[in-house]
């Protein structure tokens, strides 16, 4: 195993001793559907969102900053800015979880400048107006207040329209009025309840309007999906991702309607692996999505040598240098899925 291999597999670990337990947590709302098995295929799609957290969260901004130009905008819980990590394990630890580093947040800025440049991302003027909502709680020391305050500066120097929920009570997690969790636990499966709602807000922020979610049965169909079929390897735990993803498909959207597509990203020791699909069920999206004509997809990453956790590669665990621009490994499977279910 070679040092920065052995580096990245140090700081999984290092990430997952400070989440806590990862305990499976398979419990479904009253209001989830079932999967059945088939595959993505094209909707009338309109516009293209991502939302993430932890890993995802960070997973979530690299996919809009590389191709600003297809998603329209993005929502990040408890993550920090753009190539934070800057392909090193310590700096992913000690800069984008602790603040014992600085972020180097005016050279991230410079970075992604330079690579536009080199046609590696999309132009940074492309973020200029998205919506960008992020959370961060009070009782999450996971990843400190400081480095989700960089990733707001860093959306604002590139002219994003930026709502910033700091004032929730939460630990280290997803929070949604189905969370499992209470609202300052950092525990398995990081789904927590605080009382409140956020998604209507961040809905409202990427949407610009919000209709109340579906509180009864769900009308849409939750599909289970190959993802090697859109590896860029053609093996997807080969990049650590699940053999299978999910996206759930409202009636309507099924039907033509135009919907817009949420691609939501799960965080370490989350996705189908390590807690099947708590997150899928419970974090208040296919609630929104129903009511609000959104297809949301659930792409999936999962544990392996290098990656014992489960987390998205944010940090350049797989050994690729590209990971944060245009052909990373996993960054372009999720285009793939995208590019499908929104050609």
């Amino acid at each position: 195993m070679s040092p920065r291999v052995r580096a990245a597999a140090a700081a999984a670990a290092a990430l997952l001793v400070v989440l806590g337990s990862a305990a499976p947590a398979t419990a479904a709302t009253p209001y989830t559907v079932p999967p059945v098995a088939g595959t993505l295929k094209p909707y009338n799609i309109s516009s293209v969102y991502v939302a993430g957290v932890s890993s995802g969260g960070y997973m979530a901004t690299q996919l809009h900053v590389a191709y600003s130009g297809r998603i329209k905008g993005a929502a990040v819980f408890a993550a920090g800015p753009y190539y934070c990590a800057q392909y090193n394990a310590s700096r992913a630890l000690n800069a984008c979880g602790d603040n014992l580093w600085s972020t180097q947040l005016s050279s991230l800025k410079s970075y992604t400048s330079l690579w536009s440049g080199y046609g590696w991302i999309d132009p940074p003027s492309q973020l200029s107006g998205d919506p960008v909502y992020v959370f961060h709680g009070d009782n999450d020391s996971t990843v400190k207040k400081s480095v989700t305050d960089d990733l707001v500066s860093y959306y604002q120097h590139f002219g994003a329209s930026v709502s910033y929920n700091a004032a929730s009570s939460a630990g280290h997690a997803w929070v949604t009025p189905y969370g499992t969790g209470g609202c300052t636990a950092t525990a398995s499966p990081f789904l927590n309840d605080c009382g409140t709602d956020p998604q209507n807000a961040m809905f409202a922020k990427l949407y610009g309007s919000v209709s109340a979610r579906n509180t009864g049965p769900l009308t849409g169909s939750l599909i289970r999906f190959d993802q090697n079929t859109f590896a860029v390897n053609g093996f997807a735990a080969g990049l650590s991702m699940g053999a299978s993803g999910f996206a759930y498909v409202p009636s309507g959207c099924a039907s033509g309607q135009s919907c817009r597509l949420l691609v939501a990203l799960h965080g370490c020791a989350q996705g189908y692996n390590a807690v099947g699909t708590a997150f899928v069920d419970r974090a208040n999206l296919n609630q929104y999505a129903d009511t609000n004509k959104t297809v949301v997809l659930y792409p999936q990453a999962t544990a392996s040598a290098v990656n014992p956790y489960g987390c998205w590669d944010w940090w350049g665990y797989l050994g690729y240098t590209n990971y944060p621009i245009k052909g990373g490994p996993q960054l372009e499977s999720l285009m793939n899925m995208i590019r499908r279910l929104a050609p």
